[in-house]
Formats: C-alpha cells, structure tokens, sequence
C-alpha cells in the first residue's frame, strides 16, 4: 500500500529518471511513437537515438499520439478499484490531446477519485509538479491539497530550452521557414520557453553552442534570483557530454539548488526537438 493510498501518476512525456520513477513509487504512462508503419511506447521500446536514425535515413519525423479515453480509463481503474485515490499530470493541452481524454476519464470514474493535472509544461517541467507532488505527499499532505498546491506552481515552473539546431521544430511545423534558415546561415540558437502552456521563442543567442549555454543559464540567474532550492533538472537530448557538464558547473555555481539532476529526454520530446537540445528547468518562487 502506497501512503496516504495516494498514486502519482504521469504520461511518460515527464522525462523523470527510472531512479526518480521507482523510489518515489510514480507509475507511467507512455505515449506512442510512430516510425513508418510500427508504434512503440515512449520510454519503454525507443529510444532517442532510433527517432535519430529514422529521420537521418527517412527524412521525416516520427509521429506521435496520446493514449486514448479507454487507455486512462484502464489504467486510472487499475488504481480506483483498489481504493486509491490518482494524481496525474499530462504534457500541456496546448501541445497534445492527451489532458483531454484524461480529464475526461477521470470525470467518468468519479468525483474526487483521480485528480488529472495539465502541467502547462513538458518534459522535465512536467517533471518538476511529479516530483512536488511526491514531496507533498511524503509530508502527509492529503490528495486534493496536493493537486491544489500543485495547480498554483503551474506558472511558476521554468521550462525552457535551447535546441542546436531548429531542423526540428521546422520540420514538425513550430517554426517557419525563415526563421529555420536564418537561424541555420546566422548560427542563431533561441531560447524556447513555456508561457501559459505553448513554446515560443524568447531570446536569441548567436554563436556556437557552448557560449550560448554560458548566456543562457546566466541569464536565467539574472531573471530568476528566487527559487524554490529542492531541485533543478538539466535536461537535453543526447547533448554532447562538454555541453551537459558546462551548464551543470554554471547551475552550481550561479544558483544554490539541493540537487541537480541530469535527465536525457524521452523519445516524444526528442521527435520534436532534435539532438543536442539543453534546458536549466527549476520553479521559480
């Protein structure tokens, strides 16, 4: 028995580590990825690296889709019938259909059985609600206090990126034409960031990779000097191993988090961003 009987669950888009994932008891459900005509489940038979060599040998990006009404429906009752009250999170509703058949659900098993959260975020700022909630929870906190508390940071998590190359996001149609070859001639590398559950791009840095980290991080020190310290994620997608570390040793020595953990980014998340992708994601205060 979990305590509190309460279960945290979340779409796999939370890029939590199977550390996280299983001392903190969270169950996952996964989204589907779609290469040519197979499906895999994000997290459990892809990888990053296959969406890389797909689309290096196709030229096309995967597709991806959300569970269904029934998939939550089976997969909350797995929980309820036991008399476990749910906690879930699902990737924004502004970037996937996957709160709607959530929310809609949990309306159909019943009041006050499965709280269905729409993080307004994706990945690891998805991420960072999943594990607040796990902290609350292990304080004593009661279901509906926790999904209260959680819904109230929903704008406070920073959730923002820097992608090496926008070929991505282009070719998923987040990103114009002209903006895609501008960026590509101008070695322009955005900062992408999360405003009331949709991307779009906030500042520009020029040059290679490893400066515009530099920039990035410091700049998200200047604008955020209040945080809440529990944790920071860095979270990229198969980034080279001198850039992870870079924007590790500028988050520890610009800002004073408990823990600072490195998550690689799921396949979902990666089909839309491309390789080399890095973010500094933490709750402000």
């Amino acid at each position: 028995m979990m305590k509190n009987e309460i279960v945290i669950t979340s779409d796999s888009t939370c890029d939590l580590s199977e550390e996280q994932v299983r001392t903190n008891g969270i169950v996952i459900l996964p989204l589907s990825v779609m290469l040519g005509e197979k499906t895999y489940k994000d997290g459990i038979d892809i990888s990053p690296t296959d969406i890389f060599r797909y689309y290096d040998e196709t030229g096309t990006l995967p597709k991806t889709a959300a569970p269904s009404f029934s998939d939550y429906e089976e997969f909350f009752r797995r929980f309820t019938d036991e008399g476990k009250t749910v906690i879930h999170f699902n990737i924004s509703s502004k970037a996937s259909g996957s709160h709607g058949f959530a929310a809609a659900a949990a309306k159909e098993i019943g009041s006050g059985k499965v709280f269905v959260v729409d993080s307004l975020a994706l990945s690891t700022g998805q991420g960072l609600l999943v594990m607040k909630a796990c902290d609350l929870r292990a304080q004593g906190m009661d279901a509906k206090d926790i999904y209260d508390t959680v819904m109230g940071l929903r704008q406070k998590v920073n959730t923002s990126f820097i992608p090496d190359t926008l070929l991505y996001l282009y070719k998923g149609g987040r990103c114009s034409t002209l903006s895609y070859y501008g960026a590509k001639v101008l070695s322009i590398h955005p900062m992408i960031d999360m405003k009331d559950g949709q991307l779009y791009p906030k500042k520009k840095y020029v040059g290679k990779m490893n400066r515009c980290i530099r920039s990035y991080v410091r700049d998200l020190a200047e604008e955020y000097p209040h945080y809440d310290r529990t944790r920071c994620f860095v979270t990229h997608s198969m980034a080279d191993a001198e850039l992870v570390e870079l924007a590790k040793e500028m988050v520890h020595e610009l800002f004073s988090f408990d823990e600072v953990v490195e998550t690689v980014a799921g396949s979902i998340i990666t089909s839309h961003c491309g390789r080399n992708t890095l973010g500094v994601l933490f709750i402000s205060e």
